[in-house]
């Protein structure tokens, strides 16, 4: 089993309680980091990630400035970082294919609520840790 395909699994099997968790980090106005959890909408692969987010939020206009960023996954003793760049999206036919009414209470407007954001994550490169090892790998 190749180094992305370990990282892979184990990125399908984190989750807490059934949500697919992942833990995304950036930079604050400052330049301090910081990590958030955020619920992993949709992923292709290694690649890219979606998550759904508040135009509104802090996290959004951090990444505005600045999308350097990296995501982590956790399973059992199992890590994956991944390393690349954030994005902010209003695809329409994206943020319709993650819109559940149970959203109404955050998004009043529906899946075209202007405060309803995407975050587009695109990864670039990774670590992969099991067993007190580290293995980077590069993400196509």
């Amino acid at each position: 089993m190749t180094v992305q395909e370990k990282a892979l699994e184990v990125i399908n099997k984190c989750n807490n309680n059934g949500i697919p968790i992942a833990l995304l980090g950036n930079k604050d106005e400052n330049g301090n980091p910081q990590i958030k959890a955020l619920i992993k909408t949709e992923n292709d692969g290694l690649k890219t990630f979606w998550f759904c987010s508040n135009t509104s939020s802090k996290r959004v206009n951090q990444i505005k400035k600045d999308g350097n960023t990296c995501l982590y996954f956790l399973s059992d003793f199992e890590g994956v970082m991944l390393r690349g760049h954030a994005e902010i999206s209003y695809c329409d036919d994206k943020r319709k294919s993650f819109w559940h009414d149970n959203m109404l209470i955050y998004y009043p407007e529906g899946y075209r609520d202007p405060d309803f954001a995407l975050i587009k994550f695109t990864a670039t490169s990774g670590n992969y840790y099991n067993n007190l090892q580290n293995e980077d790998f590069e993400v196509v």
